[in-house]
């Protein structure tokens, strides 16, 4: 253990794999971003945005449990074996999206996709936090989510230009073929485990211990618990934009590849932002990014009830891209500062457990909201939780 050395420059080929492989769990979930919400209406002929967000229902409770299990089991099962049990699971989903031929398909696809991200994206930013040690967290998980939300949004792009080309199915699932192997094959082979890292870290640790991880993590610790529900709150409303926003700019009719263009935006700069607010997060304060960064997402939803133009939205579309690329690196490089090594993966399993559970939430509530009154008002109260929980941060967080 001697020669295990913590640092982004000290661990940079292995930190670089780890980037690369995140690249590609990004991928398997921007190939669904554009097209399934249209692929429910016009290939399986569904009606009811609730139906149609069920999806992403079952994903995100999906991705929330396994999160949670990533966690606790890091330190026994070890994070590479994990990573690639994770990437096992994403092997069958690019072709039951191809060849599905019923609705029920898709959504144990999204099951498969759930368990899927919750082992490998949980594992990355585990393993990265390990290599890294106590200075670099904030820049670590900034290129972390960068490179997955970029390949979300470039993928989601990609798919929908595909898609206005040469139809719905099957092109655009090709790209999922090559994710999902290569995202195995460079885990298998080329990622090393980082438990020696952690052990270096302890040795060394003058953080406490959480006498009980799960709910200290969930609230009752007014820096973790304030994390952990704007982490909720803000993939709320990222199911609402996934779900719900081609949906909206169908029904002002712009065309597939504005439609495309506009969702890319958002995650794309989502991804890129982060390459700057991650390095922030280890400068500045994490509670002024923290309540900056929802109050900016709170404030472009409630502004797209009024949008009406192709740039109306593509601007809103950029300023929701910016405020959660300014809380995402902050709210793992914050679990990281506030739990032990030791308990420090069961804690980011845990408050990954709410934070995508909150893609379940978003996809129930703005689905049943939507189909009873409208989609405006499913945007008012998403945006309006966006903005109280802001203020939680502002009121509650030291």
């Amino acid at each position: 253990m001697s020669q295990v050395k913590l640092g982004l420059k000290e661990n940079w080929k292995q930190f670089s794999l780890l980037v690369l492989i995140n690249g590609f769990v990004g991928g398997m979930v921007g190939m669904e971003r554009t097209i399934l919400p249209e692929l429910a209406e016009s290939v399986f002929s569904l009606k009811g945005n609730a139906v149609i967000l069920s999806f992403i229902i079952v994903f995100g409770f999906t991705k929330a449990i396994t999160n949670y299990f990533t966690g606790a089991f890091a330190n026994k099962i070890g994070r590479k074996n994990l990573l690639v049990i994770g990437w096992f699971f994403a092997l069958p989903i690019p072709f039951i999206l191809m060849y599905a031929s019923s609705w029920n398909w898709i959504v144990f696809a999204n099951v498969l996709l759930g368990i899927n991200q919750g082992l490998t994206w949980s594992s990355t930013v585990v393993m990265k936090i390990d290599l890294v040690g106590e200075k670099q967290r904030g820049l670590a998980m900034g290129l972390n989510e960068s490179a997955g939300y970029l390949a979300v949004g470039g993928v989601a792009f990609l798919t929908g230009w595909i898609a206005s080309e040469y139809g719905l199915r099957p092109y655009p699932f090709y790209l999922g073929v090559g994710f999902s192997i290569l995202g195995l094959l460079g885990s298998w082979i080329f990622v090393k485990d980082t438990i020696q890292h952690v052990a270096k870290e302890t040795a060394v640790s003058s953080i406490k211990k959480l006498k009980n991880i799960f709910w200290e993590t969930t609230w009752k610790d007014k820096n973790l618990g304030s994390i952990s529900q704007a982490g909720l709150v803000n993939n709320l409303n990222d199911a609402m934009v996934w779900g719900l926003f081609p949906i909206l700019l169908a029904t002002k009719h712009f065309k597939l590849d504005e439609i495309a263009t506009i969702v890319a935006i958002y995650p794309i700069l989502w991804g890129v932002g982060q390459l700057f607010t991650g390095k922030m997060a280890d400068i500045f304060d994490k509670k002024k990014m923290l309540f900056l960064g929802m109050l900016l997402q709170g404030v472009a939803l409630l502004s797209m009830i009024y949008a009406t133009t192709f740039w109306h939205f593509a601007i809103l579309s950029s300023i929701l891209g910016i405020g959660t690329a300014i809380v995402y690196p902050t709210f793992l490089a914050g679990i990281g500062d506030y739990t032990h090594p030791e308990q420090r993966a069961k804690s980011i399993g845990i408050f990954r457990l709410w934070r995508d559970s909150g893609y379940a939430f978003g996809a129930i509530i703005t689905g049943v909201i939507s189909d009873i009154w409208n989609i405006n008002t499913s945007i008012a109260l998403i945006g309006g939780l966006t903005i109280i929980s802001a203020l939680i941060i502002q009121v509650r967080m030291r």
